[in-house]
């Protein structure tokens, strides 16, 4: 569970994950350990069918199953809920789509229940890698304090692999990679094994703002969202074209 990774969300077929991993294949140089993430989107509103501005660019919950179709990804579900309402209930339902591919699990949710996740993932049945987005809101709550975010991945020991720092959520704001270098140390210093991941406004022009934290952390984990399109909006489709150059750029920086 603590290989790297390289991410891309907002796959929307298998289609899609076949190319990319084959660009990965390609590039992936030989001793290089690394997976690629194929991430998917849901919400608690595409889950459970409600009115959203989401709705058409996110995947029918239905066809998440078959976009995790290889066994050779990093399958990951991001379920987005940043009012945490019914977690345990709405978590569980929520993996039930994953079908058999799924392996990983991103919490989109600011300081969820730890107890409500775990019981969601034991629930399942199934050995799920759990990413935990500390995001702008996460990272508020606690003051922008290190220490302080170091004290609530207390909480998380055991349900979470992973902790991502991500101040822009999807909506490609651009990387701070020096302000989010004390984080990274404070979680390192304290969760040895705990896999460290960043996001935010990764794209194949803006690959090098992750350049300062890879230097200090080489097992340095990423996920990129709305740098992936033209508009820098994650409410159109991928440019996939856009996608492969950032793979393949993303796998030279980070070797």
């Amino acid at each position: 569970m603590n290989v790297p990774y390289i991410g891309i969300t907002d796959f929307m077929t298998y289609g899609q994950v076949e190319r990319m991993l084959a660009v990965f294949k390609a590039n992936v140089r030989p001793g290089q350990h690394r997976r690629l993430h194929v991430g998917v989107m849901m919400s608690r509103k595409t889950l459970y069918g409600l009115e959203t501005k989401w709705s058409k660019a996110f995947p029918l919950k239905e066809a998440i199953a078959d976009i995790f179709g290889s066994s050779e990804t990093m399958n990951c579900l991001h379920y987005a809920d940043y009012d945490a309402v019914d977690v345990s209930e709405s978590l569980a339902r929520a993996i039930s789509f994953g079908g058999d591919g799924l392996n990983a699990l991103q919490l989109d949710m600011i300081w969820p229940n730890p107890k409500h996740v775990a019981r969601a993932v034991n629930s399942s049945g199934k050995k799920l890698e759990v990413v935990l987005q500390v995001g702008k809101d996460a990272i508020e709550q606690a003051d922008n304090d290190p220490e302080k975010i170091v004290a609530k991945l207390q909480e998380y020991v055991g349900v979470a692999h992973h902790v991502l720092l991500d101040k822009s959520m999807g909506k490609g704001l651009g990387m701070d990679a020096e302000g989010l270098i004390p984080f990274a140390q404070a979680i390192r210093d304290t969760f040895p094994d705990l896999g460290i991941v960043a996001a935010g406004g990764l794209g194949p022009e803006s690959i090098g703002l992750v350049e300062p934290l890879a230097k200090d952390f080489p097992d340095i984990s990423i996920d990129a969202q709305g740098k992936l399109r033209p508009s820098g909006s994650a409410l159109d489709p991928i440019d996939w074209d856009m996608a492969e150059v950032y793979l393949i750029r993303a796998l030279g920086l980070l070797r």
